[in-house]
């Protein structure tokens, strides 16, 4: 492809394109791409939208602009938007999908090192590791008998949620052998199946899980959808793990409960706020692991979610099918789905 006959195009992302574009991804895209001005911003795109008139194609990521139609109507020409981060959100509003602009989105790349800390979270919970290491700190001393640790195999790990990153757990956790329930309305019978899992309900995941694993997107109707009598319930040594977004449990029922049961351990990427208020008793209490959310892409990991963004186009210029196309039904259900099929009949 000539200089005459390439694309048009521009990066508008918040961090540095080097941060999630790596030299591989930007040698693919400029070789497809011109890139006609320097990153943009949110922030430079105000103070001069014009810039975007010859736009054809976006690449953005964290930081990125909202296509809706006051943007579009300062872009007339934009045909891609590549997305390399996590979930678009309320990002692409329905404008974008009505003038059939392409919209791919790194969301479930973003969601393999998410998967990859929870699975370890999960095997470490298994063992008692973080029991252990903090009665060990608390006595100076390692524990005269060890409490009963379930180890994986024939285990039960209870999910909350099966999208993206939910699935990718499932998948990883074959290989300890170990049996997992899910809880998630929006999965039908022959999905779950699929995935060698069994449905059950919010309770019994909470009531029969050696480790719970949360993964529930933050929605008006998942907001403290895990309540303080769940976690209660949950089995003696039990370990409670969220990476996915604070506000769907109930931070200070969680917290009166984990006082209440030392026994219980609570592995928490994510709070409400975040961080935490100062003073939060979730710095302080001996049974909370608390880090500071960086399950997802991070340094080096973000270029992967950048060269899945390059990949895209390249399959976008072949005429192939994109493997992270985000569709406008799946927009439009950012905050509500309807139930699968199976579970209306």
């Amino acid at each position: 492809m000539t200089n005459s006959t390439k694309l048009r195009g521009l990066f508008v992302l918040g961090p540095s394109v080097e941060q999630i574009y790596g030299p591989e991804a930007q040698r693919a895209i400029y070789e497809q791409v011109e890139i006609y001005a320097p990153k943009q911003t949110r922030q430079s795109l105000k103070e001069n939208p014009t810039i975007l008139a010859e736009a054809e194609v976006i690449f953005s990521g964290w930081g990125g602009p909202t296509l809706d139609a006051d943007f579009l109507a300062v872009a007339p020409r934009l045909r891609a938007f590549f997305y390399g981060a996590g979930a678009t959100g309320g990002m692409i509003h329905s404008e974008a999908f009505e003038r059939g602009i392409v919209v791919s989105s790194a969301a479930a790349v973003n969601g393999v090192p998410v998967a990859e800390y929870t699975v370890a979270s999960i095997i470490f919970a298994l063992k008692q590791a973080f029991r252990f290491a903090r009665e060990i700190r608390a006595a100076g001393s390692y524990p005269k008998e060890r409490k009963t640790i379930a180890g994986a195999y024939g285990s039960t790990v209870g999910l909350v949620s099966l999208g993206a990153i939910g699935r990718l757990v499932c998948e990883r956790l074959k290989m300890l052998e170990v049996s997992v329930i899910a809880h998630d309305p929006f999965v039908s019978s022959a999905e779950a199946a699929a995935l060698g899992i069994e449905l059950v309900s919010l309770e019994s995941v909470f009531e029969r899980a050696d480790v719970v694993s949360v993964h529930t997107p933050w929605l008006p109707e998942t907001e403290r959808l895990v309540r303080g009598s769940h976690i209660a319930a949950m089995k003696e040594g039990a370990t409670l793990v969220n990476t996915a977004r604070g506000a769907v449990i109930a931070e200070e029922e969680m917290i009166a409960v984990l006082a209440d049961r030392p026994d219980l351990s609570a592995v928490l990427d994510v709070t409400h706020p975040e961080p935490p208020l100062p003073g939060s008793p979730l710095y302080t209490l001996p049974n909370v692991f608390l880090t500071p959310h960086i399950a997802g892409s991070l340094n080096g990991e973000c270029l992967r979610m950048g060269q899945a963004m390059a990949d895209e186009m390249g399959r976008w210029l072949r005429g192939e099918p994109l493997r992270y196309q985000v569709r406008p039904e799946a927009s439009g259900n950012t905050s509500h789905r309807m139930p699968a099929k199976d579970d209306l009949d």
